[in-house]
């Protein structure tokens, strides 16, 4: 068991990100640390703040009303407003802008975990003015760091695999405490934005379309077939899609194509952003060596925890997956300053010498490199 007061979050001094007339906005999903870190830095900090939250009314009553008189006399006193779920606030973007713009002297954080409502919001009204953070489920990047020892982290790859890597999942006694804790992720927090928006009135469809994507996982995605096995139409199927995206439940993939006709691109891959959600989601937490889709989990891990990888050491670029009509494929391409690189994950440890596909060789004689990840090398891949 690991303890939670001993794994270090990525961003642990938020006042590194402060920045004068700016916001800084801290996203991620629900319970994946966003308030604990905000008022660990909070207590360390030697500025007088004001921290709130955006269900308490009368904040949300003074913030959204756009009296300047008011705000000021609010925050009169105070050098720092932190807002902890700051997207309940009726357009908080503006007033926000309102304070950075007439109050100079106050700093401000905000969080939130309806990424979609939060950045309409913000997005427009902040333009140049924030500063973005998105705070994942712990890494393995800040295990690693925390730990210092790849042996010891790579004992638990099958816990991660099978229960992900929320705060609390990771620090749970037991196998029990665990599940428990996913099935309560995944009831009561990570469909809650969703299912709280005015157009969706109940959680079976989104449900349904959920169980398809962890049936699904790792191949690519037909709209239209979701559309039938859903009996709703494929505008709807879109529209759900792209709300799970933004609020953190997974993640989309496209095709790469360099406009070769025997390139596949009108589908995507999703993948879910926490292993444990997807497992949650289909309730199967059985142990890897009775289960037939550990390729699928083993997939889903190393794109998330790229993913992570990626966000928090800023490495700029494109993702996508790369298949032929001919059924030629590699899991990942990452475009990065014009350069290629090609990834292929295996969770078996027999393809040392393998190469890309011959398509891809002839289509693309520039790329930059081939790899395949595997237990064996992956802590270097994501870390």
């Amino acid at each position: 068991m690991l303890s939670l007061p001993m794994i270090k979050r990525i961003y642990q001094d938020l006042g590194s990100f402060l920045h004068p007339q700016e916001v800084l906005i801290l996203y991620g999903p629900r319970r994946v640390g966003k308030t604990t870190l905000l008022e660990d830095y909070l207590k360390k900090s030697n500025l007088k703040y004001r921290l709130e939250t955006g269900d308490n009314i009368l904040i949300r009553d003074v913030l959204s009303s756009q009296n300047l008189t008011r705000i000021h006399e609010y925050l009169q006193g105070y050098e720092l407003l932190a807002i902890d779920e700051a997207q309940s606030i009726p357009n908080i973007g503006e007033n926000l802008k309102l304070i950075i713009d007439k109050i100079p002297e106050i700093k401000v954080i905000a969080t939130g975990s309806s990424s979609f409502d939060l950045a309409n919001q913000i997005g427009e009204p902040l333009t140049d003015r924030k500063t973005t953070l998105t705070l994942y489920p712990i890494s393995q990047l800040e295990l690693l760091k925390d730990c210092n020892n790849p042996f010891d982290l790579k004992q638990k790859l099958e816990e991660f695999l099978i229960f992900g890597s929320y705060p609390k999942v990771i620090t749970a006694n037991s196998r029990n405490e665990k599940i428990r804790l996913i099935e309560e992720l995944v009831g009561s927090y990570i469909l809650k934005d969703i299912l709280s928006l005015e157009k969706i009135k109940g959680s079976k469809i989104i449900l349904d379309l959920l169980k398809l994507l962890a049936f699904q996982l790792g191949n690519e995605v037909s709209l239209g077939e979701l559309s039938r096995q859903l009996s709703i139409d494929g505008k709807t199927v879109r529209r759900y899609l792209d709300l799970l995206e933004k609020s953190f439940i997974i993640t989309r993939l496209g095709g790469f194509s360099r406009n070769l006709r025997s390139e596949v691109t009108d589908k995507a891959k999703y993948y879910f952003l926490d292993n444990g959600i997807r497992n949650g989601i289909i309730s199967q937490f059985n142990s890897l060596d009775t289960r037939n889709d550990i390729g699928q989990l083993w997939e889903n891990f190393i794109f998330t925890e790229r993913l992570k990888k990626r966000s928090y050491q800023h490495l700029y670029g494109q993702s996508y997956f790369w298949r032929t009509y001919e059924q030629q494929e590699i899991d990942l391409i990452e475009e990065r300053d014009g350069k290629l690189f090609a990834y292929e994950y295996k969770w078996a440890i027999k393809h040392k010498n393998m190469q890309a596909p011959k398509k891809w060789r002839e289509s693309y004689p520039d790329q930059e490199s081939f790899q395949v990840i595997d237990p064996e090398n992956y802590l270097d891949f994501i870390t």
